[in-house]
């Protein structure tokens, strides 16, 4: 399908939540991100939850990134500075592009909420072989600003000027 004027392109969405700790069960974040991207008519096609491991991370990311159905990736977790935080780096060194204004833009509105804190976040953003990716905070609160104060807009093909859909792979 093109970017028609005025036509919504549901995107393929796969979902990951980084963590020690959380599993199906009570996995807020990953849920919250689920459930948001089909509220805006997206697709859902996969969801997993990996342990803070950056190999590990790295390994279900690239699987998604060479899988053609997939177009973005919501990364939720690990972006903190304790030792076992490590998405940013499993994930940075995929991208082909990165998206410096994802993290420097969700820092800007998280300071709103939380203040100075949002210095600690690690939000990150970039492309590989057409597919998006946003690495953010694992906090649920974190991934409703997240999205809706950035991606829900920049996934839809109808926001102007410009969003993230001509360039990834529907």
């Amino acid at each position: 399908m093109s970017h028609a004027e005025n036509a919504f392109e549901a995107a393929n969405i796969a979902v990951l939540t980084v963590s020690d700790t959380r599993t199906e069960e009570n996995d807020t974040s990953g849920g919250y991100l689920v459930d948001a991207l089909k509220a805006a008519g997206h697709n859902l096609m996969a969801k997993e939850i990996v342990i803070d491991d950056k190999y590990k991370i790295r390994a279900v990311v690239s699987d998604w990134i060479a899988d053609e159905a997939i177009s973005v990736i919501l990364i939720t977790g690990g972006t903190g500075f304790t030792a076992r935080d490590t998405t940013p780096e499993a994930v940075s060194i995929l991208f082909d592009k990165q998206i410096e204004g994802f993290g420097e833009l969700f820092r800007h509105v998280s300071y709103q909420e939380i203040g100075t804190s949002t210095i600690q976040s690690r939000a990150i953003g970039g492309f590989a072989n057409r597919t998006v990716i946003f690495c953010m905070p694992g906090s649920t609160n974190a991934c409703k600003t997240a999205w809706t104060k950035i991606l829900e807009a920049q996934l839809d093909s109808r926001s102007k000027p410009c969003n993230f859909m001509p360039h990834i792979g529907v």
